[in-house]
């Protein structure tokens, strides 16, 4: 019997040692298994705050793009009225040039006009001095004496 109790004390002591170990490794297992919880906690902690800074630079991002996309219709608009006024303006600057076209051939016509005018007049002074010359020529004298006559002559 003393075998028999030798030998079951070697049995629960070899099933000690096997609990031992195994709850040992249990230990180690759910040290472990902290460990990691642990880790991925900070993981996630870091992942959320990473994710609220993403976040927000995303609203901001989207704002701005509201602000950007605001100011660009304001600005096309503007440059369509901008470009309204250009036409306008190139339209009248058009209808400067043609009056200005006319007005300068009109003057160069009235110009032409002037020069033949004027030499119109220079003739029509020439030939009245001529006729002035004439008639006083043919005009009797101042004592009533004819010039045409022979006693007019001087030296007669």
């Amino acid at each position: 019997m003393k075998k028999v109790l030798l030998e079951m004390e070697d049995q629960k002591n070899s099933y000690e040692q096997k609990a031992k170990e195994s709850l040992q490794k249990v230990l180690e297992e759910k040290m472990n298994a902290e460990q990691q919880l642990q880790s991925t906690q900070r993981s996630l902690a870091l992942a959320e705050q990473k994710c609220e800074e993403w976040r927000s630079q995303y609203e901001a991002l989207k704002e701005d793009w509201r602000t950007l996309g605001s100011q660009h219709r304001e600005l096309e608009s503007q440059l369509n009225v901008l470009q309204s006024k250009l036409q306008g303006a190139d339209s009248r600057d058009l209808q400067m040039n043609q009056a200005l076209r006319f007005l300068e051939n009109e003057h160069q016509e009235l110009q032409a006009k002037i020069e033949c005018l004027q030499g119109d007049r220079d003739l029509c002074s020439l030939d009245t001095q001529d006729l002035q010359e004439a008639m006083w020529a043919m005009a009797p004298n101042a004592d009533g004496s004819d010039c045409c006559s022979t006693s007019s002559v001087p030296g007669q």
